[in-house]
């Protein structure tokens, strides 16, 4: 499997993926989910795409969705 770094929500972390579409998985996202915005390299990534965007070593990755509680 390969590992890479990247900045997750401004943290360094290693994933064990390269599609940003499995990324998300492994974080919990799911992809029928509403209102929920990513953005990779401060583009921000439309759904359709999610499937067919590749993760690189150093890629900035921002997961932006409404949290319980307030």
């Amino acid at each position: 499997m390969t590992s890479i770094a990247i900045i997750l929500n401004g943290a360094e972390m290693t994933v064990e993926t390269t599609s940003l579409a499995q990324l998300l998985a492994d974080r919990g996202v799911d992809e029928r989910q509403r209102f929920v915005a990513v953005a990779v390299n401060n583009l921000v990534m439309p759904r359709s795409e999610w499937a067919s965007v590749r993760l690189a070593a150093g890629d900035r990755v921002e997961i932006v969705q409404p949290m319980k509680g307030g």
